[in-house]
């Protein structure tokens, strides 16, 4: 059996189960505080998988309060344009990117999925890889983690940072279902080749499918797709199904899918908000806390502020109880108002119907200047 044996004087020793995104923010954060922590990882390769992602500009300013905003910019690009479009080719929306970046400090980042986990495992310190957290017990004095090589390993404090079928979360919280949203997704990433503009990103809609463009640099664009489906359906050739959804659109969606060897599927799934995400010496954050759909690209983001929110209570509170209170209090509320929104705007975007459809173009088309720019506004604040 492993234990923790010593802890740093007048310090903690955090636990966190799960090497992704919010999980390697912790741990980089914590370090940077002078706060000892493991993560334990069930990959042996933490972020092989994944496409694109983008680091908007909440989450770009929350890492620069940590110190970690100028690596995850060097590993990725900042767009120019952010367009919202019909599959004809009609803009809806365009939003200047560079004057947003301008206007909060901080810009929206798009990147490879793997290039991101590089920055942060850069700074997260130890990280144990092809170990899972698979339960826990409370102590008087500690939390001591199960992990799944039938060993344990004691701490002042374990973060369930483990995804969207966390283990830590289904024996804080009892298991929960999944709230399917009645939509499945593709995602890709080939090399761009002149394909689409460098500095554009583009999000299409048609009539219950989407598909979205975004470069994301080094010579690769990340791409993604939606359709209204039933929960687990596939399609024998996951290419020639895209091919048939979107061949015939304004935009280049056939040479990108054409283009790119490996497609990921997969459902879109949330959850009904919860306020409790802590008990004892347990904390969860990112998906284990609010899984949200990818709708407003908020996912990661939310779990950066959860890792700098958690970091900062738990530096600025000698008292562990007071820190997941103010860790709570600062989190909770702001990131189930994300997942909310980011369900509503899924239900507009896959608008089936030709009258919905109809007007929810109309709707974004003639939507004032100054409403988008306070959504904007209202998902740039960190709120930290």
């Amino acid at each position: 059996m492993v234990t923790s044996t010593s802890l740093p004087v007048g310090g903690k020793h955090i636990l966190v189960a799960g090497a992704g995104i919010g999980g390697l923010t912790l741990a980089a954060a914590l370090r940077r505080a002078g706060i000892a922590v493991t993560v334990f990882e069930r990959q042996r390769t933490p972020g092989a998988a994944g496409a694109g992602i983008t680091v908007q500009t909440n989450a770009m300013r929350a890492l620069a309060r940590v110190g970690l905003d100028g690596d995850v910019l060097a590993a990725g690009t900042t767009p120019r344009t952010m367009r919202i479009a019909t599959a004809a080719g009609v803009m809806l929306q365009d939003v200047d990117a560079v004057a947003a970046a301008a206007r909060f400090g901080q810009p929206l980042v798009t990147m490879h999925r793997k290039r991101l986990h590089l920055a942060l495992l850069a700074h997260a310190g130890a990280v144990e890889t092809g170990l899972a957290v698979v339960g826990y017990r409370e102590e008087a004095d500690r939390v001591v983690a199960k992990l799944s090589n039938d060993t344990e390993v004691a701490g002042d404090l374990l973060v369930g940072a483990d995804g969207l079928h966390s283990a830590v979360r289904a024996q804080l919280l009892g298991k929960t279902p999944l709230r399917y949203s009645g939509y499945t997704s593709w995602r890709g990433v080939c090399r761009n080749d002149g394909l689409v503009p460098e500095d554009v990103c583009v999000e299409a809609w048609g009539r219950g499918v989407r598909f979205g463009i975004v470069p994301i640099g080094f010579g690769e664009v990340y791409w993604f797709a939606t359709e209204d489906a039933p929960e687990g359906a596939h399609a024998a050739n996951e290419h020639a199904h895209l091919l048939s959804l979107f061949g015939h659109w304004k935009w280049p969606a056939a040479a990108l899918v054409s283009a790119t060897e490996h497609i990921i599927r997969t459902d879109i799934h949330d959850r009904t908000p919860v306020t409790r995400w802590t008990s004892g010496r347990v904390a969860l954050l990112g998906d284990a806390a609010h899984p949200m759909t990818p709708n407003l690209g908020q996912g990661g983001c939310q779990a950066i502020l959860d890792a700098v929110a958690l970091t900062e209570a738990l530096s600025g509170e000698p008292d562990l109880a007071a820190a997941l209170a103010r860790y709570e209090a600062r989190r909770v509320a702001a990131a189930n108002g994300v997942v909310t929104m980011s369900q509503r705007f899924g239900v507009l975007a896959q608008a089936r119907s030709p009258l919905f459809a109809w007007a929810r173009d109309t709707l974004v088309r003639l939507s004032p200047s100054a409403l988008s720019e306070r959504t904007m506004a209202e998902l740039a604040d960190p709120g930290l």
